[in-house]
Protein backbone atom coordinates (compact mmCIF):
# COMPACT_ATOMS: atom_id res chain seq x y z
CA UNK A 1 0.00 0.00 0.00
CA UNK A 2 1.80 3.35 -0.77
CA UNK A 3 1.18 6.52 1.55
CA UNK A 4 0.99 4.45 4.71
CA UNK A 5 3.11 7.23 6.59
CA UNK A 6 0.66 9.81 5.83
CA UNK A 7 -2.66 10.66 4.48
CA UNK A 8 -4.06 13.54 2.43
CA UNK A 9 -7.36 14.64 2.95
CA UNK A 10 -9.54 17.16 1.09
CA UNK A 11 -12.51 19.04 2.45
CA UNK A 12 -16.02 17.85 0.38
CA UNK A 13 -16.37 21.14 0.25
CA UNK A 14 -13.27 22.40 -1.14
CA UNK A 15 -13.01 18.87 -3.41
CA UNK A 16 -15.14 20.35 -6.36
CA UNK A 17 -13.19 23.51 -6.34
CA UNK A 18 -11.43 24.01 -10.00
CA UNK A 19 -9.35 26.78 -8.92
CA UNK A 20 -7.98 25.15 -6.02
CA UNK A 21 -7.52 22.12 -7.32
CA UNK A 22 -5.08 24.16 -10.03
CA UNK A 23 -3.32 26.08 -6.94
CA UNK A 24 -2.53 22.60 -5.19
CA UNK A 25 -1.67 20.54 -8.23
CA UNK A 26 0.83 23.65 -9.43
CA UNK A 27 2.21 23.86 -5.74
CA UNK A 28 3.24 20.40 -5.03
CA UNK A 29 6.29 19.31 -6.56
CA UNK A 30 6.00 15.70 -5.75
CA UNK A 31 2.53 15.46 -8.03
CA UNK A 32 -0.13 14.32 -5.39
CA UNK A 33 -2.88 16.56 -6.21
CA UNK A 34 -4.60 16.00 -9.80
CA UNK A 35 -6.86 19.34 -10.93
CA UNK A 36 -9.67 19.03 -13.71
CA UNK A 37 -12.58 20.71 -14.15
CA UNK A 38 -14.39 18.63 -11.43
CA UNK A 39 -12.32 19.39 -8.83
CA UNK A 40 -9.25 18.06 -7.46
CA UNK A 41 -8.14 14.04 -6.83
CA UNK A 42 -5.74 12.83 -5.28
CA UNK A 43 -3.01 10.44 -6.55
CA UNK A 44 -2.63 8.02 -4.34
CA UNK A 45 0.22 6.74 -6.03
CA UNK A 46 2.62 9.53 -5.25
CA UNK A 47 1.36 10.04 -1.28
CA UNK A 48 4.37 8.32 -0.61
CA UNK A 49 6.51 11.00 -1.83
CA UNK A 50 5.49 13.34 -0.01
CA UNK A 51 8.10 15.25 2.07
CA UNK A 52 6.11 17.03 4.39
CA UNK A 53 6.70 20.66 2.55
CA UNK A 54 3.61 22.29 3.52
CA UNK A 55 3.08 24.16 -0.17
CA UNK A 56 -0.38 22.38 -0.35
CA UNK A 57 -1.64 23.66 2.91
CA UNK A 58 -0.33 27.19 2.18
CA UNK A 59 -1.98 27.18 -1.15
CA UNK A 60 -5.91 26.31 0.33
CA UNK A 61 -7.83 28.14 2.39
CA UNK A 62 -7.66 26.98 6.63
CA UNK A 63 -9.14 23.38 6.50
CA UNK A 64 -9.43 22.70 3.31
CA UNK A 65 -6.55 20.43 2.97
CA UNK A 66 -5.49 18.02 6.04
CA UNK A 67 -1.92 16.36 6.07
CA UNK A 68 -2.17 13.37 8.50
CA UNK A 69 0.70 11.65 9.27
CA UNK A 70 -0.38 8.25 10.24
CA UNK A 71 3.38 7.33 11.38
CA UNK A 72 2.47 9.69 14.41
CA UNK A 73 -1.09 8.73 15.64
CA UNK A 74 -2.97 10.44 13.25
CA UNK A 75 -1.46 13.97 14.16
CA UNK A 76 -1.98 16.41 11.66
CA UNK A 77 0.27 18.96 9.84
CA UNK A 78 0.26 22.13 10.76
CA UNK A 79 0.57 25.06 7.94
CA UNK A 80 4.26 26.26 7.61
CA UNK A 81 5.05 30.05 9.65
Amino acid sequence: MNGIFIQVVVADDASADAELARRLEEACPVDIFAASDGGVSIVDENLDECVLCGLCLDAAPPGAVRVVKVYDGGAEMAPPG
